[in-house]
């Protein structure tokens, strides 16, 4: 199963967003593929705030996993993994407690762990092609 859409600014994220949600459906981690700067945070931010999270989203890039809280004050989650340079970190970070949580995961530089992303994950790519960005969702 696939949608694909397109973006021509920041604006039209959020309705994306909500899109990729519905898409989603039972699903609940995302992996987001996407050279630096496509826009994957922009993206993982206007997910959250479909989700009604009240704070600003923003890249964890050091500390590897950001928590946020949705309209029901449960937990989202929102990973960078970027920096890592073994599997073994995403080991030690506890990965499967999240990933298994019922929670959404929003996982940037999924290409990181390929190997530890469940079966159902939902991939969003974002290809940015004179300043457009093409964003392909999919999942099995």
């Amino acid at each position: 199963m696939m949608m694909e859409f397109t973006s021509r600014n920041e604006s039209d994220l959020e309705k994306i967003a909500a899109d990729i949600l519905d898409f989603c459906g039972n699903h609940r981690v995302v992996a987001l593929f996407g050279e630096m700067g496509a826009g994957k945070t922009a993206l993982v931010k206007a997910l959250c705030k479909c989700l009604g999270v009240t704070t600003t989203a923003s890249s964890p890039t050091f500390s590897l996993v950001n928590e946020y809280l949705d309209a029901h004050r449960l937990p989202v989650y929102h990973f960078d993994f970027y920096r890592i340079e073994d599997v073994r970190e995403a080991y030690d970070l506890g990965y499967e407690e999240y990933f298994f949580s019922g929670r959404f995961c929003f996982v940037e530089w999924p290409e990181k762990i390929l190997n530890l992303l469940p079966p159902n994950t939902v991939s969003v790519t974002i290809r940015v092609e004179n300043g457009i960005r093409f964003i392909a969702v999919s999942h099995e």
